[in-house]
């Protein structure tokens, strides 16, 4: 009777294991705690293709511990003691469970060791999509610890897909190459337009997983990505620099939990075109303010609605606070391009040499009788 109650409680927690993994936050094993055996490794390196709980791997991948140096260089791990570093080549990949034809956004931390030209790709399998992946450079990092969180999203085409990250460098020393740590999987549910907003997620509430460790530097947001498959809904990242995803846990928000903060000037823009009527008069409205996290000095934010434009200056101390901004303007076309960017670029005051800029939060537009502009 005791071996069927045994046997009954280790199937309960295999299952309950199960279950988790389909939740939002870290993948099974996704934080690369659970390691290799002895046997299994050489030196740092992992020798057996399934090695790594949870993963399989091919090419040339390490398994580090916090505090591993390298020459003259000590590698730190962002959360736990361990994170695996991909060289030449390298590649991880997990198969998960999701719902299809639903939106997920991935998230993961990752730092550069050697290149100055690393770079990562990401990609889902089966992709019904051609040329539907992630190209993330990491050449330039966002963070004061070193280490950047990341977001991508997707559409599941079947049940069960295959996450991949994969370093397509190639280097002189085999082993060079970025460090991946802390790998989570987050649902998105796509906002719609409303009567009280004509924007979708204007408050930036919908968006990728944070991970809510103590120290988060907030997500980085990469270039370049479009409506549809953006890891923030309803929104398009159309500048050659990213932008960062942030929250009220970790830093001051103007409104709800979410903001997004614009720490590449002019080279860092969201957009969204909206619906709108010619001749129609409409009332675009935000939030402008700083994270709390010792961007210091002087800001501004340039709002558009298609020729229209305003900016809106913001005196920052570092400690949080906003002042709102609106855009009047009549609608010259059926479809408006709604757009924001930071006017200045600003580092942080701690001496890390850290991107950072104005906070843009609670954005709505909408249709106001023209008696109301005066």
């Amino acid at each position: 009777m005791e071996k069927i109650i045994t046997v009954f409680l280790l199937l309960l927690c295999a299952t309950s294991q199960i279950a988790s993994s389909l939740q939002d936050g870290l993948l099974p094993n996704g934080n690369f705690e659970y390691g290799p055996k002895p046997s299994e490794l050489k030196g740092t390196k992992v020798m057996s293709v399934k090695a790594i709980p949870n993963w399989e791997i091919s090419g040339y991948v390490e398994y580090i511990k916090s505090g591993h140096k390298q020459g003259d260089m000590l590698l730190i791990v962002p959360e736990g003691a361990f994170a695996v570093r991909l060289g030449n080549e390298a590649l991880i990949k997990q198969k998960v469970k999701v719902t299809k034809g639903k939106f997920y956004s991935l998230t993961f931390s990752a730092a550069r060791t050697c290149a100055q030209e690393e770079r990562l790709n990401v990609s889902t399998s089966p992709n019904h999509e051609k040329n539907d992946f992630g190209l993330f450079p990491i050449q330039t990092m966002y963070s004061s610890n070193g280490w950047d969180s990341y977001a991508w999203a997707f559409q599941a085409d079947e049940s069960e897909i295959e996450i991949s990250i994969h370093n397509p460098g190639v280097e002189e020393d085999a082993a060079c190459g970025p460090l991946i740590d802390s790998v989570a999987l987050k649902t998105l549910y796509p906002p719609k337009r409303t009567r009280a907003n004509l924007l979708k997620n204007g408050n930036f509430e919908e968006g990728p997983y944070i991970f809510p460790k103590p120290t988060s530097e907030g997500v980085i947001i990469p270039p370049q990505i479009e409506d549809e498959h953006s890891p923030l809904p309803g929104w398009i990242i159309e500048s050659l620099k990213a932008i960062k995803y942030i929250d009220r846990e970790h830093y001051s928000v103007p409104e709800g939990k979410r903001a997004i903060e614009l720490i590449g000037g002019k080279e860092s823009a969201v957009a969204q075109i909206v619906k709108t009527t010619i001749g129609r008069t409409y009332a675009l409205t935000f939030a402008v303010g700083d994270a709390s996290n010792g961007c210091e000095g002087p800001m501004m934010v340039e709002a558009f609605a298609g020729k229209n434009t305003v900016k809106v200056s913001y005196h920052s101390k570092g400690k949080g606070g906003f002042k709102p901004g609106v855009l009047k303007f009549r609608a010259e076309s059926t479809r408006t391009r709604i757009m924001f960017y930071s006017t200045y670029y600003s580092m942080r005051s701690d001496n890390s040499g850290s991107l950072c800029g104005p906070v843009l939060d609670d954005v709505k537009l909408l249709s106001v009788r023209k008696s109301h502009l005066l």
